[in-house]
């Protein structure tokens, strides 16, 4: 069973690359690209390859085994 964890965001949105960053999943901005552009991030159960993507609230987003639904 994958761990999953509820994160609150304060803006409408937040772009995909922030988020990982925001997180601490990733050390920096050309991490969290290098991750999303290897095809290990999902945003709702597909791969995300954008890293400009904006996740909102009640989005999934899976790396690393781990979930984090944002609230």
């Amino acid at each position: 069973m994958k761990n999953i964890e509820k994160v609150k965001i304060s803006t409408e949105f937040i772009k995909l690359d922030q988020f990982l960053k925001w997180l601490a999943v990733v050390d920096s901005g050309s991490d969290a690209k290098q991750v999303i552009l290897d095809g290990k991030v999902k945003v709702n159960d597909e791969v995300e390859t954008r890293r400009g993507r904006k996740i909102y609230p009640e989005y999934k987003v899976e790396i690393f085994d781990k979930i984090y639904v944002v609230e």
